[in-house]
C-alpha cells in the first residue's frame, strides 16, 4: 500500500468542516433542581418528622409537659396514608401524668403537624436526653503553666525528635506540672 502524502493545514481545516463530528456531552442538570421537586413531594405526602417536633416541643406542649417529655420518633404510615403513633420518652413516675393528658397532647401535636396526623402516643420511660446531659461533669479549663515552668519543660525535651510523641509528651508534662501547682 502506497504512503499517501499528509494534508496541509488548508487541507485539514477544509476536510473538517465538510465532515460532522459528534456533539458534545451535555453537563447533568444541578441535582438540586430535581431532588428539590422530589422532596417537596415526599413532605406532602409524609410531612414533617420527629426533629421539627424536637425544635418546637415546648410550644407545642407547653412548659409543663415538656420539662418531663421529649419526641423520640413517628411511626410510619400505612401504605394508603393516615395517621401514624407518636412515640415520647417520659422521665420516670411523670409516666402517668403524661398516660393521662395523653389527648390533649394528641390534639396539640396535631394542630402543629396537620388535622388527623397522630392518632395515638406510645410512651417510653426512660432519662431524657437533656437531663442525661445536665448530669455530666463539666470540665473546667485549667489555667496555663508559667512562662518559667513551660521553658523548663521545653529545655527537657530539646533534643527529642518534632513529632506527635513530643507533644503528647509536652501536654502530660505540664498536666504533671498543673497538678503538683494545685497540691
Amino acid at each position: 500500500m502506497p504512503k499517501r502524502p499528509l494534508p496541509t493545514t488548508a487541507e485539514a481545516a477544509a476536510i473538517l468542516a465538510r465532515k460532522r463530528s459528534r456533539p458534545q456531552r451535555r453537563p447533568p442538570p444541578p441535582a438540586g433542581r430535581s431532588l428539590n421537586r422530589m422532596l417537596k413531594a415526599l413532605d406532602e405526602r409524609f410531612g414533617k418528622g420527629p426533629g421539627a417536633l424536637q425544635a418546637r416541643w415546648r410550644e407545642i406542649v407547653g412548659e409543663d409537659i415538656a420539662r418531663r417529655t421529649e419526641p423520640v420518633k413517628l411511626g410510619r404510615p400505612p401504605p394508603g396514608g393516615g395517621p401514624v403513633a407518636l412515640e415520647i420518652r417520659v422521665a420516670g413516675p411523670a409516666a402517668a401524668l403524661i398516660q393521662h393528658q395523653a389527648g390533649e397532647i394528641v390534639a396539640r401535636v396535631n394542630l402543629f403537624l396537620g388535622a388527623g396526623a397522630v392518632n395515638k402516643l406510645r410512651i417510653v420511660q426512660g432519662p431524657l436526653r437533656t437531663q442525661a446531659e445536665a448530669a455530666r461533669p463539666v470540665r473546667r479549663k485549667l489555667p496555663p503553666l508559667d512562662a518559667a515552668a513551660e521553658a523548663e519543660l521545653a529545655r527537657g525535651f530539646a533534643d527529642t525528635p518534632d513529632g506527635p510523641l513530643k507533644a503528647a509528651l509536652l501536654s502530660l508534662g505540664r498536666g504533671v506540672l498543673r497538678d503538683r501547682r494545685s497540691r
